[in-house]
């Protein structure tokens, strides 16, 4: 069943991912109105993040944050699709960085870098960041159940050098690159929700205390990482651009979660500068009522 799912989905993607961009977001337009109006999707999921996150806003500008966040996420859809099939001249146009050499300088200290982001803009392009480096990049991810379609997700990624690592794989494939003296650049999404059973941290984000992620850091100290925190812009539509700003060359020179709460720190910024850019349609806050008695 998943090979032929595979068969009937895959060449109608390649087919969208040819046609030109100003093609694929009209039918990103197109693709807002029935995803928004007619399905509804995750919409009271939205709705009731925003509210929580700003309990000053009014309904008026919740809701307009709120198209304007699916108008951003449906963008993100089609550019995955055109992923398929980009070209490296046109990527690299797209997706820009404005401070390559904040990585350079750690690359030439002969250090590994863990790269700590966010459901935030577009992570779809950042692997173009192989053609900047001389390390090769790992990104973090979670496996997809259809074993073609990860297979080609793979396979996209690894055009610029950069490979995945499941989330499962982690920690015995990260630790095997040190034992190997293997350099690399780990990309992590942190900003998950993690299950309470495994939560060894909770701290307020967005000004509501919530479990947060502490592995990137926990890793980062066992294995001598430097840490930098990547923002990522929209500047307009298709079009982004990426600033480092490295947390720490010595991570065992900070307290235990002091890494992790600025790296929230930073996210909360980002997201105010512009909230419509971060992914509500996780259920993100889901745990804000189960706070332990020890961490109340």
């Amino acid at each position: 069943m998943q090979l032929l799912i595979y068969i009937l989905v895959y060449p109608l993607l390649w087919v969208l991912s040819i046609l030109p961009t100003n093609i694929l977001y009209g039918f990103s337009n197109f693709l807002f109105y029935i995803v928004y109006y007619l399905f509804n999707y995750r919409k009271k999921v939205v709705r009731d993040n925003l509210r929580l996150c700003f309990p000053e806003k009014s309904l008026k500008e919740v809701k307009k944050i709120e198209k304007r966040f699916f108008r951003h996420l449906c963008d993100m859809f089609v550019e995955s699709i055109k992923s398929i099939s980009i070209s490296e001249t046109e990527i690299r146009k797209r997706y820009k960085f404005t401070n390559i050499e904040e990585v350079n300088k750690i690359e030439a200290a002969n250090k590994s870098i863990l790269l700590m982001c966010a459901h935030y803009g577009s992570w779809e392009w950042i692997f173009i960041i192989q053609r900047y480096v001389n390390t090769d990049g790992y990104a973090i991810y979670k496996k997809i159940e259809n074993k073609y379609f990860d297979q080609l997700v793979r396979k996209i990624r690894a055009k610029y050098n950069t490979y995945l690592i499941t989330n499962k794989e982690t920690f015995t494939s990260m630790r095997e690159h040190k034992r190997l003296g293997k350099k690399g650049i780990y990309g992590f999404l942190s900003d998950q929700s993690p299950k309470i059973k495994s939560a060894y941290h909770w701290k307020e984000f967005m000004n509501i205390k919530v479990p947060v992620h502490t592995g990137a850091e926990k890793l980062s100290k066992e294995l001598d990482l430097a840490i930098v925190f990547f923002k990522t812009k929209k500047v307009r539509r298709g079009y982004y651009e990426t600033t480092f700003k490295t947390l720490t060359l010595n991570p065992n020179e900070y307290e235990n979660y002091q890494i992790t709460d600025l790296f929230i720190k930073y996210l909360e910024d980002m997201i105010h500068e512009e909230p419509a850019h971060y992914l509500w349609t996780h259920k993100r806050w889901k745990h804000r009522n189960k706070v332990p008695k020890e961490f109340q």
